[in-house]
């Protein structure tokens, strides 16, 4: 897969032992399940793999055998976001050697007060271009509470080129795709939606043209892309609305141990361990989840079996 990216490109979890140290043959595993599932990218190392949960090492590991694993069967985006710009670009650099097509990055922040100011940003972001020399998902998202005007973007687009992709998840997705595809024009080369897909039908409908999910059921929610850009909306909502409680059971009950609980279940991995100060689901939930997944019986879930 070349440029321009679209689709789905979901992200990996990251996969742990019960006792929380890096399971490398588990990551392995969900490298290869995910080409099994159909999808067009994968994105390692993102706020939905605990990237903030790893160290420098850790996550040095995971992007290199994740990118060896997929050994350039679907392109490989990496989350290099950080605070100070210095790291953010040695993470780009490193990435890019390592054979990452992708880069996907939120704003500089740290805290809730700590944040680059718009010139500060652009700054930020061209070094790390000139860093790596890839194209970069710009993730406009709360939980870096920087607030990212579509007029910014577009001279972020404008000013680093490379920045040509951008991930929306935030309150009223849909607009802001809609306002950004109009102002940046044919330089928003790829407009995605996140959130587990939770507004995909309403930001497809506003232009998005790729979805950014968890590696819980991408298989299920490809076809809906596939549908939509066919032209056949009808069809497109059919499928959305198969898969839409579980998608809302994972936004709002699981989060990121969703992928995980179903993977564990599919005999995909060993171990469904998150890192504390996470917790793991509680049986109940747990189980409200797999009681979902086993009706709409995705890969995942039998992957391993």
């Amino acid at each position: 897969m070349t440029e321009p990216y679209k689709g789905i490109i979901p992200i990996a979890p990251t996969i742990f032992h019960e006792n929380g140290d890096l399971d490398h043959d588990g990551n392995r595993r969900v490298m290869d399940l995910m080409v099994d599932q159909g999808v067009d990218g994968i994105c390692i190392l993102a706020n939905f793999s605990e990237q903030f949960l790893l160290t420098d090492e850790e996550r040095d590991q995971v992007m290199r055998l994740s990118i060896e694993q997929v050994a350039g069967r679907v392109p490989v985006c990496v989350t290099t976001s950080h605070f100070s710009t210095r790291i953010a670009a040695q993470r780009a650099k490193a990435a890019a050697e390592a054979g990452a097509k992708m880069l996907m990055m939120m704003p500089p922040y740290h805290g809730a007060l700590l944040r680059a100011d718009e010139q500060d940003m652009i700054e930020h972001f061209k070094i790390v271009a000139d860093a790596a020399g890839i194209p970069i998902i710009l993730q406009d998202a709360p939980l870096s509470g920087v607030a990212m005007s579509v007029p910014f973007m577009v001279r972020l687009n404008k000013e680093v080129p490379l920045v040509r992709y951008f991930k929306i998840e935030v309150p009223g997705t849909a607009g802001k795709l809609r306002a950004l595809i109009e102002a940046g024009g044919e330089a928003v080369v790829g407009p995605f939606d996140g959130e587990e897909a939770i507004t995909l039908m309403a930001d497809l409908d506003a232009g998005a043209t790729g979805t950014m999910t968890s590696a819980m059921i991408p298989d299920l929610i490809k076809p809906i892309l596939a549908a939509h850009a066919g032209g056949d909306r009808k069809q497109a909502a059919a499928l959305y609305a198969r898969v839409l409680p579980i998608i809302n059971y994972e936004n709002r009950q699981c989060g990121l141990r969703s992928a995980k609980a179903v993977m564990m279940e599919g005999g995909v991995i060993k171990s469904d361990a998150v890192r504390h100060p996470l917790v793991p689901l509680h049986p109940k939930t747990r189980e409200g989840l797999l009681e979902l997944a086993r009706e709409l019986d995705p890969l995942a879930l039998r992957w391993g079996k």
